[in-house]
């Protein structure tokens, strides 16, 4: 939860050796999230 921001969520996400498509993938799924109006784009 971001308390500055309404309805906010904060993610901290880190990895060693982060493959292309697994990066790939989380951007992915982030723009369907927004997509969806589940989440807000910043």
């Amino acid at each position: 939860k971001d308390p500055t921001v309404k309805n906010g969520l904060s993610m901290w996400v880190v990895s060693d050796n982060l493959r292309k498509g697994a990066a790939l993938n989380t951007v992915q799924i982030a723009e369907m999230l927004v997509r969806k109006k589940l989440v807000k784009a910043a």
